[in-house]
């Protein structure tokens, strides 16, 4: 039995199904996950010494790669100060200013702990400052394990296909309103009926979390048009995609302004970390200048903020430049083989999707056509070539900065060996 194995056995008995996040534990593909002992750079290397290509950066988290020196000496720096005040600090404020410069909807942002929370506090934000209890997501979109957000998610809810959770009352689930991804008339058909009750609209700028799916031409102009006619706040959750597919995430990418944006993953650099930010106005809605009770023990914690300050410092024109260079080397790398095996592939900057079907999906309803057993030998056949892709269908892989042109004919080399495997 390897050592992963037997990790894997020893969880099962103290943690539901022996991990700490649902996809990791291998469901959806088969198989049993390997325990990760390290990272380094842009490989994981497993309890047994095996060896990745990491093709998932911690679903999006490590721009950099594994253990970047400038990340690690920071973080050991402000560790050595103490890892957690309960106070405010200077390096918050400067946090602040810098994503705030970033970001074009930031003007105030308020740092927390995780994606989830800030998703959570945005919402209850719009609630807050609109008085009104709707909100409307789209089918396939994860926006964190709250009850508002567990009705019609993508992402892990989709690997084990629960529609949504128990757990989630019937009332907080009448207030969400899930509409289809990518369709503008459905938006504008519920807002003739009901746009004076909807506090937020809040999607996935660049859907992750049902794979890559970018948005239409046009769709997000026509979100932020009509939220805008109904005083309706739009939510921009960028919790994968801000910070990494552009400077300032999908809104500069795709020239669109949102009311409100949730930040996770890339900004605490690998650790805790996320922001949610947006128009003044709004923003000072939040205790103590306004009357929506937001708070966090550890929002702002310092060891967090070095470790964001030394990624966002790190994050260079030429570093968002180079990332864009390797992703597309990949997509034309794989092109020919995705087309010949009868699948498709959505990209955007450095997150990108293969699916097991022959035209690529605009939605989750498309997405859920995929032929997901075909998915599993496919992921399967990645691994044993030594590339690590996410273990499901409906999530991205993500690319990080310390890929060279090496890892690019490796992975490239991975994905086609892949595709054989997974049409054998």
């Amino acid at each position: 039995m390897s050592r992963s194995s037997r990790w894997l056995s020893r969880g099962e008995k103290v943690i539901p199904g022996g991990v700490n996040s649902p996809v990791r534990a291998f469901s959806a593909v088969g198989g049993e996950p390997p325990f990760i002992a390290r990272g380094e750079g842009v490989e994981l290397i497993d309890e047994d010494g095996h060896h990745y290509l990491d093709c998932i950066c911690s679903w999006g988290a490590l721009m950099l790669g594994h253990a970047p020196v400038e990340v690690v000496g920071a973080i050991t720096k402000a560790a050595s100060a103490g890892t957690t005040y309960g106070a405010p600090t200077g390096a918050e404020v400067e946090l602040a200013e810098e994503l705030v410069d970033r970001v074009p909807s930031i003007e105030m942002v308020r740092l927390c702990s995780s994606g989830t929370e800030a998703t959570m506090h945005a919402i209850r934000l719009a609630r807050g400052a609109t008085g009104r209890d709707l909100i409307v997501k789209f089918d396939g979109c994860y926006h964190g394990a709250h009850d508002a957000c567990l009705v019609g998610a993508g992402s892990g809810v989709a690997t084990f296909g629960i529609p949504g959770s128990p757990g989630v009352p019937e009332g907080t689930a009448q207030n969400t309103v899930v509409l289809p991804y990518n369709d503008l008339a459905a938006v504008e058909e519920l807002f003739a009926e009901r746009g004076g009750a909807i506090a937020a609209v809040i999607l996935e700028p660049v859907a992750g979390n049902m794979g890559c799916i970018p948005p239409r031409e046009g769709y997000l102009e026509g979100l932020r048009a009509v939220t805008q006619r109904h005083g309706t706040v739009l939510i921009f959750d960028e919790v994968m995609t801000g910070l990494r597919v552009a400077r300032g995430g999908a809104q500069e990418r795709f020239g669109v302004t949102p009311d409100l944006t949730c930040l996770g993953k890339v900004v605490g650099g690998g650790l805790p970390m996320a922001a949610f930010g947006g128009r003044a106005d709004l923003m000072r809605e939040l205790a103590p200048t306004g009357p929506v009770y937001q708070a966090g023990t550890l929002s702002g914690n310092p060891v967090a903020v070095a470790a964001a300050r030394a990624t966002l410092s790190a994050l260079t024109e030429a570093r968002y430049a180079h990332l864009e260079h390797v992703a597309a080397a990949v997509e034309d790398g794989v092109r020919d083989a995705v087309a010949y095996h009868g699948w498709s592939m959505h990209r955007v900057g450095s997150m990108f999707t293969l699916f097991a079907r022959k035209q690529a999906p605009w939605d989750f309803a498309e997405v859920k056509e995929c032929d997901t057993r075909a998915f599993g030998r496919f992921f399967r056949g990645a691994l044993s070539c030594g590339v690590y892709l996410p273990p499901s269908q409906f999530e991205a892989v993500f690319l990080s900065a310390a890929m060279t042109e090496v890892h690019v004919a490796t992975l490239v080399g991975g994905i086609e060996a892949a595709l054989v495997a997974a049409n054998a």
